[in-house]
């Protein structure tokens, strides 16, 4: 296949090129000389499964033959030769094992780290174990690491790394990564002794590992072995090549910068790379200009040398358009259509970003023509149904059961999906949610739900279902640590039984792509449990969210085969007309180097770990690859959510080497941009409504007399006065906001506790006031507060701020005492007027009597106190209360002079306010009450938005409904006669 030499053969393809294509014609042509049998004995070893799939059609698109033996690089290990090579572990097992070390660590020594930090320790040990196995490090090098240590820092760090040390020599089976080291090793040996005679070639790897470089150095150096390399810049001159190896300044992250490496440790030099096929490159001016913007910062001053020569900068650009998008959505729908219009013309199309969120915008915005791409990366196992559903079911293990929880699972797509039940189910579980955010406990038990399940006539089989829930419910319970192969098991059990129902099977658990994948992950899990020890029911719940989200899963579908999403590391195997290179922002492409909490830069350089700009060089050399194809578009967009975004410092380079090389050069760049401005119009096009609605004007709808309410409680008085449109909503429209499913420890809620608290201490305190202490204020409280308040957390706050409160409010009730005794508490009242056909309720939540037989009204508040200025035009509450109690028309209260109304606060102010009343304030009360219900009560009378113009102090539910947003304040209402 090659003729005899004695230096290594490395060959290179372009960027831009058909990469697997030319790679497969390339072997075809070299071998038309040979006999069919000599072909099937080439050897290929690829990088990827996905490259060897793409390199075998391509050689089944050549006439009939006997095709070459393709393979992973990673299956090298599977040869009968290796077979005494002890097989791998898995990376779960390993990571398993180092749970159980870094928890004995931690137990020893505690003040390490936190113990919820466990699995991420030896997550990051794990990663740490396979980089040293993969670059041939022995712990001996970390160990006689000299280091400055005054802050103790490495010395912390050495006690976790010395985990470690067993899995290296014998002691344990290997790690895969470890096996291939070895293997590797043992070929490179066998080949320097005997060479093989039949060709074997290495495709599509640049090296990157360790390991990797090795097999490749050694397959380079083989009388008939060969390495192509993907996306090989030509253009660069030998003295930039020179400087990326021998600078003093590192250049990793550099595109070129891995061959570099390979080439300098081969001893070749750059120039003596060869094309794999004598083609050019799509656009060769293109490929010479990304190079020139890439240079190495220590060379970029040759850009005022070479730029202003550069005479093909037009041709270059000519087919590159620049999308630059105010936000993400907008990116996502402008790419979106450049892939419809990509397909109109009869071109294929690919998508190359590192941002999965993006690459799901793009979907959804595709799906609106019915255009599924083929998105190579799938979907992690953890966001798929039945990964959602084990998630779930292990976030609630051993956990108080949450309302909004119990809702959420029952309402899960596979629960009872394998019984009949499933319709009456959902019927059930709406009912019980609706139930649930009117009355529901923020945390249900057992007794609760069912009697919510009885609180009907007639049985419908809700009963039965319910006991179904409950036992389910009951098998929550995880009492402290358990074993690993236990909680495993137990979740597995919960989550079938889930699926089957009372009646059913799970079978539909493991249907599907993501059921099998899901299936194949819990057997895994089960299988390596043993090593995993015991953990609590959070550990566990974190340990199966990392299990499942390494999981990738494929949906098998209908996919375009001329519309593909790529990964950046796949970049280099795609071969579409059009591509675009999407999400070119700082932290996104390329992505932040993760931090390193066990060596800084300097100690990875000596110990000889790659540093962490590697990474960034790698996605440089995809964005260069990517940016050689026929067609390129670049997108990204300058905010995202509320924060300015960063360009990518490539797009950042390139933009700014056109700027200022030559007029030719802006000229371009400017008319890239307009290109790509094109799709930011039609996206605007397609986003814009047909027709323009209106703006809404002011409502002030005017219901018949007959409809308007004729009863309102004291509380709703004030909306009524200050938003009347939100009475009409609620009183008439008969609009209620739905309660949220998630209850919290509100200041609603707050101040129903504090009432209930005030209302049992004045009870107990009623017939003795000598019983009126702080401490049995406080104890009150506490026993309220555990009774009714279930977060822990809320409890504690509102403990503090009722201790806050307890003295001033202890002081001012024995100064009340002296004069006056409690007549009732939270007594109801109703209060007619006949000729006005209306009924006026309320609560009091406190009636004291004087000693000289007048009544005081007393108000619990928990939040501001109303000011004087709003109690005499909209807070009326309180002296309409006292309106109705002279009048007689609260609960066993008779009619009396009411000389007193005062404010007790207990909120923020902690003060509180009382007004004197006399009868010519209740005569003004009535008659400025009479004249406002007798206005609402005229046909003409519109129940007005925002009636008073000014911040209510209140939210009002109903805003939207006004479409308030789209009319002003100042606007006068529009009325409008219903009927």
């Amino acid at each position: 296949m090659f003729e005899p030499r004695s230096t290594p053969r490395v060959f290179g393809i372009a960027p831009g090129r058909p990469f697997a294509k030319d790679v497969a014609e390339g072997i075809v042509e070299r071998c038309s000389e040979l006999p069919p049998e000599d072909i099937a004995r080439v050897e290929i070893l690829v990088n990827s499964g996905r490259m060897g799939r793409e390199v075998n059609a391509a050689l089944s698109q050549n006439q009939a033959m006997l095709l070459p033996r393709l393979r992973p690089i990673t299956s090298i290990g599977h040869d009968f030769a290796m077979r005494d090579v002890p097989p791998a572990v898995s990376s779960l097992r390993t990571r398993l094992e180092l749970t159980q070390f870094v928890s004995a660590l931690l137990d020893a020594e505690p003040d390490l780290a936190p113990r919820k930090a466990i699995y991420d320790l030896a997550d990051s040990l794990a990663l740490l174990l396979s980089e040293l196995h993969d670059e041939g490090i022995p712990p001996a090098a970390l160990m006689n690491l000299t280091v400055q240590d005054s802050s103790g820092h490495w010395k912390r760090n050495l006690k976790f790394i010395q985990l470690i040390e067993r899995y290296f020599g014998d002691a344990l089976s290997p790690l895969a990564e470890a096996r291939q080291r070895t293997v590797v090793e043992r070929l490179v040996d066998q080949w320097a002794a005997s060479p093989p005679d039949h060709p074997i070639l290495i495709v599509g790897s640049t090296g990157s590992r360790g390991t990797t470089a090795l097999l490749m150095e050694a397959v380079a150096m083989l009388p008939q072995g060969a390495v192509i390399l993907p996306g090989f810049d030509f253009h660069q001159p030998e003295h930039v090549w020179h400087e990326l190896i021998h600078s003093d300044t590192p250049n990793d992250d550099h595109p070129q910068y891995r061959y570099a490496h390979f080439l300098n440790r081969l001893n070749v030099g750059a120039l003596s790379v060869q094309p794999w096929k004598d083609m050019p490159a799509p656009c060769p001016s293109r490929n010479a200009l990304v190079s020139l913007a890439l240079r190495p910062a220590p060379v970029t001053d040759q850009w005022l040398a070479e730029g202003p020569g550069f005479e093909q900068v037009r041709s270059a650009m000519q087919d590159v358009d620049v999308i630059e998008t105010l936000s993400p959505q907008s990116e996502a729908t402008a790419i979106s259509l450049a892939i419809r219009g990509a397909i109109e013309e009869g071109q294929t199309v690919a998508l190359i970003t590192p941002d999965r969120v993006l690459t799901r915008q793009v979907t959804a915005s595709l799906d609106r023509w019915g255009i599924e791409p083929d998105d190579s990366a799938g979907e992690p196992l953890s966001q798929t149904a039945p990964g959602r559903l084990l998630r779930q079911v292990a976030a609630m293990l051993g956990r108080k059961l949450a309302l909004e929880e119990l809702i959420v699972l029952l309402k899960h797509p596979l629960v009872l999906s394998g019984s009949d039940l499933r319709g009456m189910h959902l019927l059930w579980t709406r009912e019980l949610e609706l139930w649930a955010r009117k009355k529901g406990p923020a945390f249900p038990d057992e007794s609760s739900l069912r009697t919510w399940a009885s609180d009907r006539t007639k049985d419908d089989g809700r009963r039965a279902w319910m006991d179904w829930v409950c036992g389910w419910i009951q098998n929550l319970d995880v009492p402290g640590d358990q074993p690993l192969a236990s909680l495993v098991e137990k979740a597995k059990g919960l989550v079938c039984q889930l699926v089957a129902g009372p009646d059913g099977v799970a079978d539909g658990l493991w249907a599907r792509a993501a059921g099998k994948q899901a299936k194949i992950s819990l057997a895994e899990l089960e299988r390596e449990a043993v090593h995993g020890g015991t953990m609590g029911p959070r550990d566990f719940e974190n340990l199966l969210r990392a299990v499942l989200s390494r999981a990738p899963v494929n949906e098998i579908g209908s996919p375009r085969p001329d519309v593909r999403i790529f990964g950046t590391l796949e970049a280099r195997v795609q071969s579409s007309d059009v591509v675009i290179l999407a999400g070119l922002n700082e932290g996104v492409w390329p992505a932040q180097p993760a931090p390193d909490q066990w060596f800084s830069r300097d100690m990875r350089r000596k110990i000889g770990l790659t540093s962490p700009e590697q990474r960034i060089g790698l996605s440089a050399h995809d964005f260069q690859i990517g940016l050689g194809a026929p067609r390129v578009i670049l997108t990204r967009a300058a905010r995202d959510g509320d924060a300015q975004t960063v360009s990518s410092r490539w797009l950042n380079r390139l933009f700014n080497l056109l700027g200022g090389m030559s007029k030719d050069g802006a000229d371009a760049l400017s008319d890239a941009r307009a290109r790509g401005s094109m799709w930011l119009r039609y996206a605007e096009l397609l986003d814009r409504p047909d027709q323009t609605v209106p703006l809404a004007k002011r409502p002030s709808p005017r219901p018949p007399v007959r409809a308007r309410p004729r009863k309102l409680s004291v509380t709703r008085i004030q909306k009524l006065i200050l938003d009347p449109y939100s009475i009409y909503a609620e009183n008439i429209l008969r609009l209620s906001p739905v309660d949220p499913l998630r209850r919290s420890a509100d200041a609603a809620l707050r101040g129903t506790i504090i009432h209930k608290i005030l209302e049992r201490f004045v009870d107990a305190t009623r017939d003795d006031p000598s019983l009126i202490t702080t401490d049995l204020f406080l104890s009150i409280a506490r026993q309220t507060l555990d009774d009714d308040v279930p977060w822990p957390a809320a409890r504690r706050l509102w403990q503090v701020r009722v201790e806050k409160a307890a003295s001033r409010f202890i002081q001012s009730e024995r100064e009340r005492r002296i004069f006056s005794t409690p007549l009732k508490l939270e007594v109801r009242g109703a209060m007619a007027f006949q000729d006005l056909d209306f009924t006026l309720v309320g609560t009091a939540d406190r009636v004291d009597r004087s000693s000289n037989g007048t009544l005081v009204l007393y108000d619990y508040k928990t939040g501001s106190i109303p000011s004087p200025k709003a109690v005499k035009t909209s807070d009326r509450q309180l002296m309409l209360e006292a309106m109705m109690l002279q009048a007689g028309a609260f609960e066993s209260i008779d009619p009396a002079i009411v000389t007193q109304a005062t404010y007790i606060g207990l909120g923020p102010q902690n003060e509180d306010r009382t007004y004197e009343i006399g009868p010519e304030e209740i005569k003004k009360v009535t008659v400025e009450f009479r004249a406002l219900i007798s206005e609402y009560k005229d046909a003409r009378k519109g129940f007005t938005s925002l009636r008073t113009g000014k911040q209510l102090p209140f939210s009002s539910p109903f805003d939207h409904l006004a479409r308030y947003g789209e009319w002003e304040m100042s606007d006068l209402p529009q009325g409008v006669d219903l009927s």
